[in-house]
């Protein structure tokens, strides 16, 4: 008799999962990402044209991308407490039901002024936050699956429902540029709503997660006044009954203190690498080397595509070398990459060449590094660590942000901002997260 077997006849157990049900939670969990990115992608996309319609000049729309990044930072933040509190099925439609609304409100927010539309902007958080929620879902959905197959490869699955990131990119540039002229920017928002309420709908059949049902069953065995009993269920599980105390302070206590500040000031340093050589990368590369692209769709298609390579690249190679040590070599590579890019003759095929490089080793690492995340805390604190880490990402694009506008205006130049705050900070994280648990939290998957 299997111990499992052995333990349900004797203890309290959640129902299993089969084939059918990690299907359903990885294809929602796609489609759920896909339209996310769509709609986060999709204000710093048209936000020239709401500028235009509004008559905000351009300081003033610096301005509001800046507030509606850190007001996103702060409600993913919030999002991974709510996960670890009411059930990742909970997370997933909040998550999402929270991109329909923010993508129906936005059409509108902006008549009742910029601060309207920033705190409507910042529910795109919620969106933002989706990744969390997936990737603290699917981890513990992959794990409760019993099936040899998926616990080898379940990072390069992951690296799929993760790929709907340069999917979403792509998607939302092209619907705006066939939808634009039609209905508008406030058309383009009311259209991003309806495939989200699509996918609440497919949100209503997913089943929580083993793990989930066996933490809350311990945590309300507790409360009721029954310690031995829920300290017995955590023992015959093969848990640490200790781990079962939630809450945010719990992410900076023990073993958890060491990946929350790792893990988070690494996000923080690479999107200071992402809002550089990515988010302004067309900018580096013609202000850098002169060059002039055909036309910055055929950038933005070649990012997304590599991007795309390099999730499933990563994930791959992740279940066979381990996560931790792929993203440290993928960003390091990365790093050195864009230092050459920089650097190189300004050759367009040399420097396409180079930054396609840097773009698949800098975004690539990413479907190891959401999925290691997850597995570096327990089931209590899954989502509330993972939402620390990642809340981290948009502070250090703020920052590039900054830094890159403090030195041009100082006399720097555009290859000295595109070193500092791009460079050598993909190196800095990459070197800082060689200090992360290698497997992650082993104790509690």
């Amino acid at each position: 008799m299997k111990r499992e077997d052995a333990v349900s006849q004797k203890f309290w157990a959640p129902p299993p999962v089969d084939v059918r049900d990690v299907s359903r939670a990885s294809w929602t969990a796609f489609f759920a990402w896909i339209f996310a990115v769509y709609d986060f992608i999709l204000f710093g996309t048209l936000l020239p044209e709401i500028g235009l319609h509004y008559q905000w000049n351009e300081a003033q729309q610096a301005k509001i991308a800046t507030l509606v990044a850190i007001g996103s930072a702060v409600v993913a933040f919030l999002v991974g407490p709510i996960v670890d509190r009411f059930g990742r099925r909970t997370g997933m439609i909040t998550t999402v039901a929270g991109a329909a609304l923010c993508s129906g409100l936005t059409a509108a927010a902006g008549n009742a002024g910029q601060a309207v539309l920033v705190l409507v902007r910042s529910l795109a958080g919620l969106g933002y936050a989706e990744q969390t929620v997936n990737a603290t879902y699917l981890n513990e959905m992959y794990a409760a699956l019993d099936d040899p197959r998926m616990d080898r490869r379940k990072g390069f699955f992951f690296s799929l429902v993760q790929g709907g990131w340069p999917i979403g990119a792509l998607v939302a540039a092209g619907l705006t540029a066939v939808l634009l002229p039609l209905v508008g920017w406030q058309g383009c928002f009311v259209f991003a709503a309806f495939p989200a309420v699509a996918i609440l709908f497919m949100t209503r059949r997913l089943k929580e997660s083993p793990q989930f049902l066996l933490h809350r069953r311990i945590v309300d065995t507790a409360r009721a006044g029954d310690t031995a009993q829920a300290r017995e269920l955590a023992r015959a599980h093969g848990l640490d009954y200790e781990k079962h105390g939630g809450g945010i302070g719990a992410a900076f206590r023990g073993r958890a203190l060491r990946s929350t500040l790792v893990l988070g000031l690494s996000f923080m340093l690479n999107w200071s690498t992402i809002q550089v050589f990515s988010v302004l990368g067309t900018t580096v590369i013609t202000k850098v080397h002169a060059l002039s692209f055909q036309s910055s769709l055929v950038v933005l298609v070649l990012s997304n595509v590599v991007g795309y390579l390099g999730y499933v690249a990563h994930g791959y190679i992740g279940d066979r070398l381990g996560r931790r040590n792929t993203i440290v070599a993928g960003w390091t590579l990365g790093a050195f990459s864009f230092l050459a890019m920089l650097y190189a003759p300004s050759d367009f095929a040399v420097v396409v060449a180079l930054y396609s490089l840097g773009l698949f080793f800098l975004i690539g690492p990413y479907a190891a590094a959401l999925f290691f995340i997850g597995e570096s805390y327990p089931t209590s604190i899954r989502a509330t660590g993972g939402a620390i880490v990642t809340a981290m990402g948009p502070v250090g694009a703020v920052i590039a942000s900054a830094g890159v506008t403090a030195l041009l205006a100082h006399g720097g130049s555009w290859k000295e901002g595109a070193l500092y705050f791009g460079a050598l900070p993909c190196f800095a994280s990459a070197l800082l997260m060689m200090f992360a648990r290698k497997g992650g939290e082993v104790a509690d998957k």
